[in-house]
């Protein structure tokens, strides 16, 4: 039995001779949380409809818990849960009629849709709300129903497409929350596709990046870090005239040098040093008072990748 939930293999779709997702090869464990990133228009949503088996590829091949997408797409969707672009719910019925109705199609007994009706409502907090309307609800509690709906049949794989769009960060924060809480409640692989850089860092155990169709980095968000991310360094002190300026942008080491309110900024690459930096900041005679590093973050490290693969 393979550990991975999804493999594929030079993955290709073209439009009208436009390739939407170019030569993607990936592996995906299961048991994780994998972030697929990338802008708007990368390929995130063709690669997922891709996966689903409901559009062919081009070329390439993938399979998804072990059923070739191509010729057990039916297998795939059964056996796998999906949140793409519409919720998928009924807003003229209640949130416990909603998952009711779902769980009829999907073969439940009355006793199983009870229980687990129940059981997820209870989990994200919706237990008391379950016989209203869903038609008035915020959008972020309709995106944890809906997730519920995904999550109703006990998939071992779900699909999530940027579960959070449009919504603002207070909802945004209490969704992500709610889907992590889940995830670990029910042991599940989820591919998440997202633009949203917080998000991955904060729910992702690997993420690959893809840009204009073609995968660009893949690893751990650490591992991005590691690879793309250079380090902020902020000195604090005096003396800092625009010949030290000059001097710290003619170093090998020095992606950017400036100055605000009287700090230096650096950008550095990763993994060097600065105490050289700080030896010829003292010879051009200026005061060095304090030096704070920072690593960068996941977004900073994802837009140096675009920069560099444009």
């Amino acid at each position: 039995m393979t550990d991975m939930a999804i493999n594929t293999e030079n993955l290709t779709r073209e439009f009208n001779g436009l390739r939407a997702v170019d030569s993607l090869t990936i592996e995906v464990p299961k048991g994780i949380i994998f972030g697929f990133l990338g802008p708007n228009g990368a390929g995130k949503t063709t690669t997922i409809r891709l996966l689903l088996g409901l559009i062919d590829p081009t070329s390439g091949a993938a399979s998804v818990l072990g059923f070739d997408t191509k010729r057990q797409a039916g297998l795939v969707r059964e056996k796998s849960g999906a949140l793409l672009e519409n919720h998928g719910l009924y807003e003229k019925l209640s949130a416990e009629d909603n998952l009711e109705y779902y769980g009829r199609i999907y073969g439940m007994s009355s006793e199983e849709r009870r229980e687990r009706i129940s059981e997820l409502l209870n989990h994200i907090g919706l237990w008391e709300r379950r016989k209203e309307n869903i038609e008035r609800w915020s959008k972020g509690m309709k995106q944890k129903l809906a997730i519920a709906r995904v999550l109703l049949h006990r998939p071992p794989l779900v699909f999530l497409d940027e579960p959070t769009a449009g919504f603002d960060p207070v909802a945004a924060a209490a969704l992500r929350d709610d889907l992590a809480n889940l995830v670990a409640y029910e042991g599940l692989t989820v591919f998440l596709t997202t633009h949203n850089l917080a998000e991955a860092e904060k729910l992702c155990d690997r993420v690959a990046v893809i840009n204009k169709g073609r995968l660009i980095a893949e690893g751990h968000p650490e591992e991005l870090l590691g690879e793309q991310g250079s380090c902020t360094v902020e000195i604090h002190g005096r003396g800092f005239s625009q010949n030290v300026i000059e001097s710290l942008n003619k170093r090998p080491e020095v992606i950017s040098a400036g100055i605000n309110n009287g700090i230096v900024n650096l950008r550095i690459s990763h993994g060097s040093s600065t105490a050289p930096l700080i030896k010829l900041l003292v010879g051009l005679d200026a005061e060095v008072e304090e030096v704070r590093r920072v690593t960068a973050s996941l977004e900073e490290s994802f837009l140096q990748l675009m920069e560099g693969k444009n």
